[in-house]
């Protein structure tokens, strides 16, 4: 492993972190997971409460049920609530696969919902999660699938050299780019776009749920797999990564940490061949738009278009987004049909009619828009 890994996966890590997605680092023991996150924690000076799977109870996440006035609360232990008192901070929950699979059951809420007993999380807490292959924990289990699916799981790189000039020099900083700028309305909803108009063309990849048997297993699973929890993750994490600048391998190492190698590969693969306007640019002219001939394209860019112009909420560009549409409508009806369905459902106030629902007038009475 080189030292340029090392620092794709710490960036990748910042960038998850900011964008507010659980994240979980895969490594051997003693290679320093557990410093590289009590460091980023450190670099942005947010609290940090490491809690050991091992040694937990499935009430340290779900609440110990306690009688209070004649009704029962699910009080969160010492840990959530100094959490909740600082209002922000990092959850390190380590050595996730010793956590027997009813304890990995009682944290589902925990990294998903940040809701601990009676008591929800603040949304700046952030959840950040490390874990041995199971074979080198001690008294391994895989991740169960919906624990796994609430996660980014991050290769921790093992370099010899870094591993020598740290001892010598000090290791690097955790990198603090996801943080610098967050990400635009606009890269936003470019990047729902994006992953909407790919699992248009793969449906198959909306959902593979891993195989198995239902019995708990000690070896060989827990990684990342596609759902519409891991596919939304991915849209939050390409628009951060759009903000930040980052690289593409680290875009490549969080889609694959979401939806796992098989549907990463392919849907960066698409995405490295599609090469979408700018769909503020289409707005700002949109006589000048050629809707493209590839139907996966062009449904990406509509999404995008109207996407943006509903997000804007002004009258010019809901008028120019239905220029856009209207152009669509002579090649593509049925993208064009599903684009004028969303932008009809949000009219600004103030906005009139405008002239391009004339030419769209059958394809919207078809759609169900419009009366007889």
């Amino acid at each position: 492993m080189s030292g340029g890994e090392t620092r794709t996966v710490l960036e990748a890590l910042s960038i998850a972190v900011s964008a507010g997605v659980p994240t979980l680092l895969w490594g051997s023991p003693g290679t320093g997971k557990t410093s590289a996150v009590v460091a980023l924690a450190d670099s942005l000076n947010w609290p940090i409460e490491v809690v050991i799977g091992s040694i937990r109870e499935p009430s340290d996440f779900a609440g110990l049920p306690v009688i209070f006035d004649g009704a029962v609360r699910l009080t969160p232990p010492a840990w959530a609530q100094r959490l909740a008192t600082a209002g922000h901070g990092l959850l390190f929950l380590d050595e996730l696969t010793t956590a027997p699979p009813a304890v990995q059951a009682a944290m589902l809420r925990v990294v998903l919902e940040r809701v601990v007993g009676d008591v929800r999380l603040p949304d700046k807490v952030q959840v950040v999660a490390a874990a041995n292959p199971p074979e080198e924990a001690a008294d391994g289990w895989d991740l169960a699938p919906p624990l796994a699916n609430r996660l980014i799981h991050l290769n921790w790189p093992v370099d010899g050299r870094q591993i020598a000039r740290g001892l010598a020099v000090g290791f690097p900083a955790p990198s603090l780019s996801g943080f610098a700028q967050p990400p635009s309305r606009e890269q936003v909803v470019e990047a729902r776009a994006s992953v909407a108009a790919f699992l248009e063309v793969r449906p198959m990849l909306a959902l593979r749920v891993p195989s198995s048997d239902g019995a708990p297993s000690r070896g060989g699973g827990g990684q990342g797999w596609p759902s519409p929890r891991s596919w939304e993750a991915t849209a939050k994490l390409m628009a951060a990564c759009e903000a930040a600048g980052a690289p593409s391998d680290v875009l490549a190492v969080l889609v694959t940490g979401a939806v796992g190698e098989g549907a990463a590969l392919e849907f960066l693969s698409w995405l490295e061949h599609l090469d979408l306007p700018d769909p503020a640019a289409v707005l700002a002219n949109p006589d000048a738009f050629d809707l493209p001939h590839r139907s996966d394209r062009a449904f990406a860019v509509l999404t995008s278009v109207v996407a943006v112009a509903v997000s804007a909420g002004d009258a010019d560009r809901w008028d120019a987004a239905w220029r856009v549409i209207a152009k669509a409508a002579r090649t593509a009806p049925d993208v064009a049909t599903l684009a004028a369905r969303t932008l009809a459902g949000h009219r600004p106030p103030g906005a009139a009619i405008p002239s391009a629902l004339l030419e769209l007038t059958p394809i919207l009475r078809a759609a169900g828009l419009l009366g007889d």
